[in-house]
């Protein structure tokens, strides 16, 4: 009973923090919180700026591995809906005849090697032996590992990519020449690589969430900057996601201003239908309209999720929201599904990141669909176009510019 409660009160305080972060949170204890991050900000900038004047004087040298690397990610934590741009990427370069690996972190993902801190130590610095290989999630045949190991958005590539190499390391290095040695990938894709400096991409993917592009524009973990916006002069395309279809000409030119002359694609993340959890079972999204709907998600933006159901006509009843990449319990689950069914819920909708990290063998007293999303370009189709076949053609790629 007393580490129940010490874990509530622990998750409690970690809430307050996030919500400080993002700016949800007023009064004077979110003040004097605040006050602390921003101090905390100022020298994650030094560290930032420092590291990046080390590689940019090639005191601190990137890694070339003879091979085509696409780096995808953004100047800001969580919420950018990177996932899917991953995704379709990916495929593109695949169904254009790339063999592609995708190098992933595999952020709060669980080690396979159990090596100890001391074990790790020993045998960088001491016995000098090889490291283990990266974890292969997929080997572009089979999916080999479950999220809680490969990490949800792993997890996630791997099951809806079929013939796509996903490995996970925190050395992407080192995962990339395992690519090549491995399985002849000749084009490597970094998922959240922006701020990996030790592997230069060919070509640079930074994605900019149209609906909170820069949050308060404070560096971490003061603000959800990873590194100062000047550094968008770093991208090769700038992906605007989760646009509405109109166009935001102040933001299109604060990158213009970073960035003169980048090509600006914008893209939605579209619902597509919803999916039966631990099932086979599909449901168009009309079957939302009118109906009594409970939602969950351990996501960095709930408030999109929920936005897509009411959009649908969905009568959302009930909502549960955890922290980004939160792994569910089976009590915190019952508890859901115990007050979901008090409420009268026709069924429950969750994410397709947070159903990954759903146990497999578990049965629900109520339906239970994730909302399967994927990305529609609405505007920059062709620069979308031309990006891909520049790795692929590049003949091809330079006459597409060029146009």
């Amino acid at each position: 009973m007393a580490i129940s409660r010490f874990k509530r009160t622990l998750s409690q305080i970690e809430e307050f923090a996030v919500d400080v972060f993002y700016n949800r949170r007023r009064g004077k204890r979110a003040f004097a919180l605040g006050v602390f991050l921003y101090a905390l900000s100022l020298l994650f900038g030094a560290v930032a700026r420092l590291r990046f004047f080390l590689y940019r004087k090639r005191i601190l040298k990137d890694q070339p591995l003879g091979c085509l690397v696409v780096v995808v990610g953004n100047l800001t934590v969580g919420g950018t809906g990177k996932t899917p741009v991953v995704e379709k990427f990916a495929r593109s370069l695949q169904q254009r005849g790339r063999r592609v690996a995708i190098l992933s972190r595999g952020y709060k993902s669980k080690d396979i090697s159990k090596e100890t801190l001391f074990q790790k130590l020993w045998r960088t610095y001491v016995s000098g032996t090889d490291p283990p290989p990266p974890k292969i999630v997929s080997d572009g045949e089979s999916v080999l590992l479950d999220s809680e190991y490969a990490g949800d958005e792993p997890f996630m590539l791997a099951r809806n990519l079929p013939g796509v190499v996903v490995l996970v390391d925190k050395d992407r290095v080192k995962s990339g020449t395992y690519a090549i040695k491995e399985f002849g990938c000749d084009t490597l894709v970094l998922d959240d690589g922006f701020q990996y400096l030790p592997l230069k991409g060919r070509l640079n993917l930074l994605l900019v969430d149209k609906s909170n592009p820069f949050g308060n524009r404070h560096l971490m973990p003061r603000g959800i900057l990873r590194e100062p916006v000047r550094y968008i002069k770093r991208a090769s395309y700038v992906f605007l996601t989760k646009s509405d279809g109109v166009r935001d000409r102040e933001l299109e030119a604060l990158i213009e201003k970073h960035n003169p002359g980048v090509d600006i694609i914008e893209c939605a993340h579209k619902p597509q239908f919803l999916q039966e959890v631990n099932g086979e079972g599909r449901l168009p999204l009309d079957e939302l309209l009118q109906k009594r709907i409970g939602a969950f998600s351990g996501i960095a933006v709930p408030e999109s999720f929920e936005g897509f159901l009411r959009d649908f006509g969905a009568n959302l009843l009930y909502t549960k929201r955890f922290l980004d990449h939160h792994r569910f319990d089976t009590d915190e689950l019952l508890q859901i599904f115990k007050e979901a069914s008090a409420a009268e819920l026709d069924f429950i909708v969750t994410t397709e990141k947070d159903a990954v990290r759903i146990p497999e063998d578990m049965k629900f007293p109520l339906p239970l669909y994730y909302l399967r999303l994927e990305i529609e370009i609405l505007r920059g189709v062709e620069d979308f176009d031309a990006a891909v076949s520049k790795i692929c053609f590049p003949e091809e790629g330079r006459r597409a510019i060029a146009r």
